[in-house]
């Protein structure tokens, strides 16, 4: 996936917004923060360094470590809570249909939760 088709998808979740907290201008370089509305809590982001595109998603501690000896492109989230972000390097070895899946469960992870009365 491209860092354009991965805000692409991500804007996909309702209540969504990309956000650049960092940066004055929005270039291939500037580092995208993609949120939630209502809460303002950070599902994905997505950042370059040097040549490669890393994307640092929120998920559950156990499945973290599972997935980081899976693959090798997911490693410990950068500039993150080790325990609860994982990063994982564009172009590696995630297909995309998983990396979609991990992208979802990050917005699940933030998204309000609704209280029954």
């Amino acid at each position: 996936m491209t860092r354009q088709e991965i805000i692409d998808y991500c804007l996909t979740f309702p209540n969504t917004y990309e956000d650049y907290p960092f940066d004055k201008v929005k270039d291939d370089n500037a580092c995208t923060v993609m949120r939630h509305k209502q809460n303002k809590k950070t599902f994905a982001l997505i950042q370059r360094h040097g040549d490669e595109l890393y994307l640092n998603l929120k998920c559950d501690p156990a499945e973290a470590d599972f997935l980081r000896s899976v693959f090798k492109s997911v490693i410990p989230g950068y500039h993150m809570n080790k325990r609860h972000w994982n990063s994982v390097i564009i172009g590696g070895d995630v297909p995309v249909d998983k990396l979609k899946r991990m992208i979802e469960q990050s917005y699940d992870l933030i998204k309000p939760k609704i209280r029954k009365k």
